[in-house]
């Protein structure tokens, strides 16, 4: 098990006890994202590949699900999901924890892979690619 996949169980546990606030860097805004949910799935390949010679996929991935209620997004995540952009960016995910009595910034790299927009509702379905902790 790779220390990335260590944070994530670890963020994970603790989310489950704590409910984190989580909040979506893009485009110089902040957005809260609410609803939060991080889970590990499987995906449909069989052995780690690079996807559509885009990105890299294994065989399980980190997911995280979540709501924004701010239709300001719109714009920048039609830019950002993968599959009809191959010039994607990472979406970047903070939140806090203190554990330990210690507080923690948590950075989540994210692409997006789904959106489902309501008239005031955007829901989200982003892959992590990457965690790094900060004091």
């Amino acid at each position: 098990m790779s220390s990335e996949e260590k944070l994530l169980q670890e963020l994970i546990k603790i989310h489950e006890n704590s409910s984190l606030g989580f909040l979506l860097h893009a485009d110089k805004k902040i957005y809260h994202l609410e609803s939060v949910k991080i889970s590990k799935s499987p995906t449909p390949v069989t052995r780690p590949t690079l996807r559509g010679g885009v990105y890299f996929s294994d065989t399980h991935e980190y997911k995280i699900t979540g709501i924004i209620d701010d239709q300001t997004i719109i714009p920048f995540l039609s830019k950002a999901m993968l599959g009809p952009n191959t010039e994607f960016g990472d979406i970047i995910i903070t939140t806090e924890s203190n554990t330990k009595g210690n507080s923690e910034q948590i950075v989540l790299h994210t692409n997006l892979t789904n959106s489902m927009q309501s008239s005031s509702l955007i829901k989200l379905n982003l892959i992590i690619i990457g965690i790094e902790i900060k004091n």
